[in-house]
Parts: structure tokens; sequence; C-alpha cells
């Protein structure tokens, strides 16, 4: 072994505290890089596999009723590559065990099987048989959630007329990789499940021998998706159909396209920021580790080492934490991704796919992690070739002491060396000091950035389900219902209040813009559903025009004032003109909200109502359940606490997996960056110290010394490192963005509190394991030295 790598091993261990500290903060990066990466490619390549094998539709259109001969008509047309129409019916069931009604989504499939767009993928028992109309396939999600299994039964109300249906078989398909129903965007699989019957049964159940009320639509290879999805749209129009749709605003591959989105963001962001604190950390450790081995440079050059040799020394023992922390980051990242994979599973529905390791992110990351630490190492590299031997065989000079700019401060100015040592010594490297603030700040900031999160996936909660969304249960009706229903409603058991609301789809343009949403026509004085923005405000219904979700009014590139047009995508289809009174920033979801008296007046018909939403009595609810199971206008019910846990156990859930993980990893961060400041410091002075304690100190005043310096320059670091948290959440906020949800960037006092707590916690450890070796300094050494 050469005379330098023996002192390259022999420095790797005697400042093994600090490349321990870089070799964490590294295995944190690079996992959190594998992890998100991993993640992106694995949902990405799972729902494209799963997509192309099992047909998945490109275009989708519902309409009342229109004769079979329809689906020939649109295949008839320029670009369509394959058309199957089919029946499909909401219907309230009556499940087995399950006190609360649950919503069947009766989808219709060929019997015998056959080919069919939107696939089937059979997970267990088997297809329908011909000739029993009460044989059903399941979606394997609601089966889990309701243990059932083959040969089980649920009841339903098919048009107005009870049947028990058998469970024969468990299924999935592409159109349900994320299975929830209604206007929830989250996934109740007790209560909602899709259930696959014979064409022929459901035919014969609603009446519509010869007819069908959905179309699914294949796009040609080449084809022009958005002029077929106009030429769909007007053939089905006489048959009073509700618009035709694309894949991308499909409620499941929506959500499943967003999660896509939001891992390939957090595994850009995060892991860009643990990087950067890596560069931050080798060029601080390097740069004063040159700055104490001053004569052995000179030294080395004086025996005859080149520049290229030393250089490549220094360099080595960069490598050594990364090559550590890239090694463990990714045997991390790839175990987190496994986990994580499994936990994604539970949520989107996907065939039996196993996670394998995909080497080239491993590889990427190792890369990134790598050029990033090397990049911090360059500068301390080149000033240790740069030292010519006579130069570098003479001591670094002393800073020159002065009264400054923080003696001028009544607690620096008071008779006391400590306090004078503490701010000389802050005060004569400004740019040290400056560095090491912006570290302390990026490590605080980075923990209350996180924290953050949390906090906004709580204030979600509370303001759809709390300030938004306040009736006890919401029951959705087959077709709309005179006002006469809501007295009938208000007589059901348990029922407090009622209070109606009409719901339309429509189509909304503005410029050379176009949207499809869904419009709320509500009450004034509505009290059960709320518009509520990110900020707890509740935003009144205009008596004049619309209300606009903020989201779609930036689509629409619209404002207050302007005007869009309304298309109605049901019934006569008519179209107005109507004025933005207003946008709101609403938490989730995006829609228009018009006065229900306003949305009669642009229908041009009487009051009618799509469904309802009521207060009940709790000690009611399960008369009440089993009244709205016999129902047979009623199609869904909806019921808020239930809607709270499908909440927590899915969208909280999945943040606070990810969220959890990325905090414990700036927790690791914050300590870090503040041992490494402190391990430095005292390498830096360690003679100083040592002489400090010949002359008279005692070993507690010395200690203050250095720890009262590092004290200070995480006190200086806090107001930066909340304008730090400020800013990164409202970048994350912002990259997060969709049509789905908006992350409110919440300022609590409790998370910053946190934070600062988090960096006074790991500098009191890194306190209390620098003061021991202060105890250890060898004094004898320190009067033998030269200078």
């Amino acid at each position: 072994m050469s005379p330098l790598h023996r002192k390259l091993w022999r420095d790797a261990w005697h400042y093994r505290g600090q490349l321990t500290a870089i070799i964490a903060v590294v295995t944190c990066g690079i996992a959190l890089f594998v992890t998100m990466r991993s993640m992106h490619g694995f949902l990405r390549d799972s729902r494209d596999s799963y997509y192309a094998e099992h047909r998945f539709a490109d275009i989708f259109a519902q309409v009342k009723r229109a004769p079979a001969r329809v689906a020939r008509d649109v295949a008839m047309l320029p670009g369509v590559a394959a058309v199957d129409d089919r029946i499909v019916y909401d219907v309230v069931a009556d499940v087995p065990g399950l006190a609360e009604p649950a919503v069947a989504h009766l989808v219709s499939i060929p019997v015998p099987r056959e080919p069919a767009l939107n696939d089937v993928h059979l997970t267990a028992g088997r297809w329908p048989a011909a000739d029993r109309d009460d044989e059903v396939v399941a979606s394997r999600a609601f089966a889990g959630a309701n243990d059932l299994e083959p040969g089980d039964s649920v009841g339903v109300v098919m048009n107005g007329r009870w049947q028990w249906l058998r469970i024969v078989g468990l299924g999935i398909s592409p159109e349900f990789v994320y299975e929830i129903g209604g206007s929830s965007i989250f996934p109740d699989n007790r209560r909602f499940g899709v259930v696959w019957m014979g064409r022929q049964a459901l035919e014969t159940a609603f009446d519509l021998q010869g007819a069908c009320n959905d179309l699914a639509v294949r796009v040609a290879p080449g084809a022009s998706r958005p002029q077929v999805l106009l030429d769909v749209d007007r053939a089905i129009e006489r048959y009073g159909g509700i618009g035709a749709y694309a894949r991308e605003d499909q409620v499941s591959d929506q959500f499943l396209t967003g999660e896509i989105d939001e891992t390939q963001v957090t595994s850009t962001i995060l892991p860009a920021i643990f990087l950067a604190v890596t560069a931050f950390l080798l060029n601080l450790v390097l740069s004063r580790l040159v700055g104490t081995q001053r004569d052995q440079i000179a030294t080395l050059k004086a025996f005859g080492y080149g520049n290229t040799a030393i250089g490549m020394h220094y360099f080595e023992l960069a490598m050594i934490p990364l090559t550590i922390g890239v090694v463990l980051g990714s045997a991390l990242g790839l175990y987190l991704a496994g986990q994580l994979a499994a936990v994604y599973a539970r949520f989107f529905q996907f065939p039996a796919v196993q996670f394998a390791p995909d080497w080239s992110i491993v590889l990427a990351g190792a890369a990134i992690g790598v050029a990033a630490g090397a990049l911090g190492a360059m500068g301390s590299v080149a000033r240790s070739v740069s030292l010519a031997p006579a130069a570098a065989m003479q001591p670094e000079p002393p800073a020159r002491f002065r009264h400054g700019v923080l003696e001028r401060f009544k607690w620096f100015a008071k008779p006391s060396p400590q306090r004078r040592v503490i701010g000389r010594n802050l005060e004569r490297r400004p740019a040290r000091t400056l560095f090491s603030i912006i570290g302390l700040a990026l490590a605080g900031g980075l923990v209350i950035t996180v924290q953050s999160m949390f906090d906004a996936v709580n204030v979600m909660k509370q303001l759809q389900f709390y300030g938004s969304d306040r009736a006890d249960v919401t029951v959705l009706f087959r077709d709309a219902r005179r006002a006469s229903v809501l007295p009938a409603l208000g007589r059901l058991p348990g029922v407090i209040g009622a209070e109606g609301f009409r719901v339309v789809p429509v189509r909304l343009r503005a410029g050379g813009s176009s949207e499809r949403t869904m419009l709320y026509g509500l009450a004034p004085d509505v009290e059960l559903r709320r518009v509520v923005d990110v900020h707890g405000e509740v935003d009144p219904i205009p008596s004049e025009g619309c209300l606009l979700s903020a989201t779609l009014a930036h689509q629409l590139g619209v404002g207050r004032g302007d005007r869009v047009s309304v298309e109605v995508l049901e019934g006569a289809r008519r179209t107005r003109d109507v004025v933005v009174a207003g946008t709101t920033e609403e938490t989730l979801g995006s829609a228009a909200y018009m006065a229900l008296d306003a949305l009669r007046a642009m229908e041009r018909g009487d009051r009618v109502y799509s469904g309802a939403f009521l207060r009940t009595d709790a000690r009611e609810t399960d008369r009440l359940y089993l009244a709205l199971k016999r129902l047979p206008a009623v199609s869904g019910v909806g019921v808020r606490e239930v809607a709270l846990r499908g909440f927590d156990e899915t969208i909280a859930e999945s943040f606070v997996i990810s969220l959890a993980m990325t905090l414990i990893f700036a927790c690791v961060i914050a300590f870090g960056i503040v041992y490494n400041s402190a391990r430095v410091a005292l390498s830096e002075r360690g003679r100083e110290l040592a002489s400090l304690r010949v002359l008279g100190f005692t070993r507690r005043e010395v200690t203050w010394m250095l720890l009262g310096e590092q004290g200070i320059l995480i006190v200086l670091s806090l107001p930066l490192a909340f304008l730090t948290a400020w800013g990164l959440s409202l970048l994350i906020a912002t990259r997060f963005e969709s049509e789905l949800y908006r992350i409110p960037i919440v300022v609590n006092p409790g998370t910053y509190l946190f934070g600062a707590g988090i960096v006074t916690l790991a500098a009191a450890l890194s306190g209390l394991i620098v003061s021991r070796r202060i105890d250890r300094l060898d004094l004898v050494a320190v009067l033998k030295t030269r200078e």
C-alpha cells in the first residue's frame, strides 16, 4: 500500500464522524430518488401494459337510451378502430354484514365470453353462464372489502324490482384501476363495487332490449382523438347523449395518471435538495480539512508528490462516503420501493404484478449522487493542489482580531473573553459564517416543509368534511325528481332536514378552450353543502352567473366578469352564455356552481333535483339505511363518516407513508449538517481550544465557546429556515396542483417550532458528542506545536 493510501485510510478513520454524517445524507438522497423514481416507472409500466393487454378504451360516451345500431354508426366514423355498446347502471345494493347501503355499478359483459374493450381480467371463479340471469362477476376490491367469495350473493334494486345476484367470479378491469363511484374522489370498496353482468340479463332488467346507454370507443393509431371525440359526441346527441369524453377525463385514469405525475415531481425536487446538501457538506468538510493539513500537503510536495497525486488523494477521500452512501441508498431505495409497491397495489387494481428493480434507475441515482458529491469536492481539491510548498509550510496566517459589528451589541460587548471570542470568530470569516447559516437554514427548512405537508392534509380534511360537505347522508336519484321529493325524504326514519341539489354535466367554452365538468345547482342559503376555499372562507353561491373553481377558470383562461358558454350535456342540450361571478380555490375537485333557480331558468324546465343532502339523527341511522336500500328512485347513497374514513385510508395514508419517510430523511440531514458544522469547527480550532485550556480556562468555558458559536449560528439560521420552508411549500403546492386536489400552504406555528426543535435537538446531540472530544484534547501535544 502506498503512503498516500495509508494516509487516506488514516484520514478516513480520523474523520469518521463527519464522513458518517455525509454517508447518512447521501443514503437518504439516493434512497428517496430510487424509491420515487422506481414507483414512477412501476406505475407507468403497469398502467401501459395493463391498458394495452385488456384493450382500454380511448373514448367513453353515455346516452339516455339509444338503439344498438348506434354502435355501427359510430364504428363507421373516420378514425374509429372498435366500438362496444354497453348497459351501465348504478343501483343500491344490500351487502350481507354491511349496515349502510352500498352502490353496485352494473356493467354489461358478453355472455358467453368474447373479446371486448375494457376486458375483465378474472382473478377467481368463472364467467357467468348464458342460462343464468342472476350470475355476476364482482370486482376484486369490493369482494375483498366485504369478505365475499364466489357463491355468495348480494341484493339489489333493479328498475324498481328487488333481486339477489349470485357472485360466480371475481375480476378487475382497466376501466376501474382506481375504483370509485358517484361524485366521490375517494375509494370506498366496502360500499361501492363494480358488478359485471350478462348483457341479456341487464337488457331484461332495465327494459333495454336492442338498446344501450353507454359506448366505449377505441381510436385507430394515427387518428386525431379530439376529432373522433367530436364526431362521437355529435353521433349520440340525438339519443340524449350527455357528452363523450376522452380517456384522460375518465376518473380512474385521471387518478392513476395524477399519481404517476406526483411520483415524478417527488423524485425530482426532494432528491435534488438532498444531494445539494451532500455537495455542501463535502465542500464544508474537505475545505476545512485542507486548511488543517497545509503542512502535510507541503511535506508531500517536498517529497515529490505532484498536484495530480495530491488532488486524487483528497478526491478519493470524498469518494469513500459517496460510494458507501450510494450503495446503502440504492439498497434501501429498492427495499422501500418494494414496500411502497405493495401499498400502491391496495389503491390501484392491477393484475398480479411483481415489483422488479430497474437497474437503470439505480445507476442514474449513483451517477447523480457521485456527480453532486464530486461537484462539492472540486473546490477543495483545487485548493489542495494550488498550495506552493514554501507557502504551505508556513502556518495559516491568523485572522486579524479587532472590534467588529457584533461587539456593538450589549451581549457581546460585556467584559467576557468567551463572548468576545464567539463574536470575533463569527465575524472574522463572514463567508464561512454565511454558508454555515445557509446550511442550517436548509436543514431546518426541509424539516418544516415536510411536516407542513402533514398539516396540509389535515387542513384538506377539515375543509372538505367539516367546512364544505356537512351533510350526514347524501342521496342520489336515478332520474331528476320534483320538489315534492324533499318532504318525502323528510319523513324517512332519522331524517332531521333535507336540502335538494341539481347537478348536470356541462361543457364550458371560452375562446378556444373547452372543458367538460359538472355544474352544481345549489340554493343560495344552502347549509349542508357549502363552497369553501383553501383559506376556510365560504364563497356564496351567486344569484346570477356562475362560480368556477380556480383550476377550471385557469384552464379556460377566464376570470371574474368574463363570459363563458355553458352547454348542458343532457336533455335538450341547451347552450347559454353566463357571466363568471367569481372563482374559488377548493382543495378537492374541480366544478362549477350556480344558483338553483338560475340553473332551472337555463334548462327552461321545472325545479327538479338530482339528489338531496340529509341531516340525520345518529340514533336512527340503521333504520334510515334499511329504508334507503329499498327505495327504487335512489341510485346511490353517500355517508360523510364513511367518506372521511376513506380519506384517511387513501389520500391521507398515501401521503403519510411518503411524507413520513421523507421527514425521517430530512431529520437525518438536519443532524448531519449540525454535527458536521460542530465537528469541523472543533477540528479547525482544536489547538486554539487546547491552548485556552493550558492558559487556565476550564473545560466548561472552552466547551461553551465552541458550542455557543454553534448555537448563535442556529438562532441566526431560523428566520431563513422559516422563509426557506415557505418557499419550498409554495413550490411543492404549485407543482402538485391538479384538477383533483390542491395542497394548501399551511403556516402553522407549531410546525415551525417543530422544525426549530429538530435542529436544536440535533445541535444538542452534536454538542454532547463534541464536548466529550473537547474533554479529551491533548494539552501536551498543543504545548509541543511550533506555533
